[in-house]
């Protein structure tokens, strides 16, 4: 049984891009000068299908495609170190996501698409992704990136695991800690029974937005700008964060990265844990994981069990043009256009959850697409794209990690983060002196 499993998931894998290597080449006007086109992103398996879908574009005479994937936080840091100061990005094409262009739009990095999405509407069939999602990369009025996925955060788990402890695949973060409990005494073959991702500030802030969204509240009042992450709520939503922590995870569960708990789930030394949708593609991939086939997906737990929200968010992911690249802001967009028609997002379907509607209604997808309905579908929604949310970001993602270690309380770091975003948050002119 193992080896069919084996083989049913390289034929899903190989099969899709053996059929886009065939059938998807790209199709572009050779520029007049010699043109080099370069990307930045970061790596997950969608994202790889598609820069290698990029690359295709190297077959056009003079046109030269340089790809460069990193880790998330390291791509972050680079396009924010390149970017900020209003000089030239060494860079043509950019992957983001909703809150990246909040960061590079408030740059002036980001070139609006508005005007290049009307000319070739059409020719690329761009009604097929849907309005909400264009509405997604849009801030005041402005495109600013062609979407190429959905996303979101669900439970991935042993299978084998839960059954032979007798556990039900938890729904709230309460059962997430008594699993843990059950796990930590009876299960010898693991390093951690679960984790999430908390290994930097970014990554707490956006578990937090889960949270406190789940026990009804907000990080700003969108009328004043003065922050509200420190109610009640916001207390109420930390506190529970760090009763996972502790429950779970411990200081070593803390240093786990999203990779790590990716590797953790296909080498089986964790038990669950909760992390981005598009990571399942690898969880089925023989070359990567020890157990295909076995890890089950549900979708994200509720954080407050008594509101019902679930802690998952609805994000998409996108390529965007940087305004200062020295290439032609046309003949990057078309670039992008070749990599995410038809033909591509079929391809990508086997990795993530594509955003074109006609792929889905064909029925190409990966065995998550229940879990992540459950959590897109139940879950907190999208981040704000309030420009002064990416002050807020910042200042939590000072504060909440100190929670994590016992350094501070909740309502001590909240307090801290508020008193630092408002400092910053008026200084930029958001909040009235």
């Amino acid at each position: 049984m193992k080896n069919l499993l084996v083989l049913i998931a390289l034929l899903l894998l190989v099969l899709p891009n053996m059929a886009q290597d065939d059938m998807d080449p790209c199709v572009l006007d050779a520029p007049m000068e010699a043109t080099e086109l370069n990307f930045m992103g970061w790596a997950f398996p969608i994202t790889e299908f598609f820069a290698a879908e990029l690359e295709k574009c190297n077959e056009v005479d003079n046109l030269t495609v340089n790809v460069q994937l990193l880790d998330s936080a390291s791509a972050e840091e680079q396009a924010n170190l390149a970017l900020a100061g209003g000089g030239d990005s060494p860079w043509a094409v950019l992957h983001t996501t909703p809150a990246r262009m909040v960061v590079l739009s408030g740059f002036d990095a980001l070139v609006p698409l508005n005007d290049l999405v009307e000319q070739y509407r059409d020719e690329y069939n761009l009604d097929d992704i849907p309005q909400p999602v264009w509405d997604a990369a849009t801030i005041d009025g402005n495109i600013y990136g062609v979407p190429f996925m959905s996303n979101t955060m669900h439970l991935f788990y042993r299978s084998d695991i839960f059954e032979a402890h007798g556990l039900a695949v938890p729904t709230t973060y309460d059962e997430v800690i008594d699993a843990c409990a059950v796990l930590a005494e009876n299960e010898d073959s693991i390093d951690l029974p679960f984790t999430m991702n908390l290994h930097a500030g970014w990554a707490w802030e956006i578990e937090f937005m889960h949270f406190i969204r789940s026990y009804g509240g907000k990080f700003l009042n969108d009328e004043t700008n003065m922050p509200t992450f420190n109610s009640d709520a916001g207390v109420a939503a930390l506190t529970k964060m760090k009763e996972v922590v502790d429950g779970c995870m411990g200081a070593e569960g803390l240093t786990y990265s999203i990779d790590d708990s990716e590797i953790g789930m296909e080498t089986g030394t964790l038990a669950f844990v909760h992390i981005w949708a598009s990571r399942a593609a690898n969880m089925d991939d023989p070359e990567k994981s020890d157990y295909v086939g076995i890890i089950g997906f549900a979708g994200s737990p509720a954080p407050n069990p008594d509101s019902g929200i679930l802690g998952g968010s609805a994000w998409i992911d996108a390529y965007s043009i940087a305004k200062r690249s020295g290439v032609d802001h046309d003949l990057a967009f078309r670039a992008i256009m070749e990599t995410f028609d038809y033909d591509g997002q079929v391809g990508g379907a086997a990795h993530g959850a594509v955003v074109r509607t006609s792929v889905a209604e064909a029925g190409h997808g990966g065995r998550n697409l229940p879990a992540m309905a459950v959590s897109l579908g139940q879950g907190v929604g999208g981040s704000s794209l309030n420009p002064a949310a990416a002050l807020v970001s910042t200042a939590l993602g000072n504060w909440l990690p100190l929670v994590g270690s016992g350094d501070v309380t909740p309502e001590e770091a909240l307090n801290n983060a508020a008193e630092e975003y408002i400092a910053e948050a008026t200084a930029q002119g958001y909040i009235d002196g």
